[in-house]
């Protein structure tokens, strides 16, 4: 029976520093990072997605970040896809794979794989889209709420792309897409994985969540979406809905006032961290946990020793 390839995920909520930590590992132990980051996967965006800088990359490889156009969608299931041929690649290559990202959901669908998902419907899309213009704020997500309400506390009220993508699942599937996703998928096999977590301080976390917004609007956000809107990036573009995007764009529609903007970035950041924790510590088996930042000299201390214990003899890697 052949022997299973390594591999190591670091999870946790936003600003937790999970990059720090994947590229400290992956530069002492030999790897590569492959990004399971929803919104680092597109081209462009940049500071608003907090992408670690190529210039500070240490020089190893980032897999599926930069990955597509700002135009296209891209689901966990073509994220699943891409990341076993990147793994297997690295396997051939024996380079150790360290994943690191924030969405959950990604990762799970590589792990575990996903039910076959109904093809997307252009018309019913289109037909969703004009009703919601034309009913009260929130439409769509009650919809969803009463079509699979597991789903509805999983996406912001205001992610119209999520929101009619799930009640295309559920309509198209003629049930809940929760259910539809319980189907067994294809799992990853063929690899033992480590995951580590990062779970700093409640209070720390959201002090850095609060600096991290304010500095992403100071740091150049305006000006990086008056870029992607003067080079013809489409506002319904999936990435104008993340975080801190939708916020800035309001703003400079002036819909809102800058500190308003930054003020309801740190507020959904925060709470969208509170649901990231949940989903780890709820889908995700087996993770070592330390309440710490990934950047601190102590987490790294930790986290070295737990993944020298776990590859087991050093061999020829670089582990020094």
């Amino acid at each position: 029976m052949p022997s299973l390839s390594p591999a190591i995920a670091i999870v946790g909520p936003t600003a937790s520093g999970k990059s720090d930590l994947a590229l400290r590992i992956a530069q002492c132990f030999g790897g590569e990072i492959i990004n399971f980051d929803s919104v680092q996967v597109y081209r462009l965006f940049d500071i608003g997605t907090a992408k670690t800088p190529v210039g500070e990359r240490l020089g190893i490889p980032h897999h599926l970040i930069d990955h597509v156009d700002p135009d296209q969608d891209y689901s966990a299931g073509e994220f699943a896809r891409d990341a076993k041929a990147v793994l297997s690649n690295m396997r051939r290559r024996g380079v150790l794979p360290v994943l690191a990202g924030g969405t959950g959901f990604y990762l799970e669908a590589l792990l575990n794989g996903l039910s076959p998902s109904p093809q997307r419907n252009p018309a019913l899309r289109a037909r969703l889209r004009r009703t919601a213009k034309s009913r009260p704020d929130k439409y769509l997500w009650r919809i969803l709420s009463k079509l699979d309400r597991a789903a509805a506390k999983a996406i912001h009220p205001r992610d119209e792309q999520k929101l009619i993508r799930a009640i295309e699942i559920c309509l198209l599937g003629k049930r809940p897409r929760t259910e539809q996703w319980r189907a067994a998928g294809q799992r990853l096999r063929g690899y033992r994985m480590l995951t580590l977590g990062l779970e700093p301080p409640r209070q720390e976390l959201y002090s850095r969540i609060n600096e991290r917004a304010r500095g992403m609007f100071n740091g150049g956000l305006p000006d990086e979406i008056r870029a992607l809107l003067r080079n013809s990036v489409p506002r319904a573009a999936r990435p104008f809905g993340a975080l801190g995007y939708r916020q800035c764009v309001q703003h400079l529609d002036g819909e809102c006032t800058l500190d308003d903007a930054i003020e309801s970035t740190a507020l959904h950041t925060r709470r969208y961290a509170k649901r990231q924790l949940t989903w780890f510590r709820h889908r995700t088996p087996d993770i070592r946990w330390l309440k710490g930042f990934g950047g601190a000299h102590d987490t790294w201390i930790w986290a070295r020793e737990e993944v020298r214990a776990w590859l087991g003899p050093p061999g020829d890697r670089r582990d020094e």
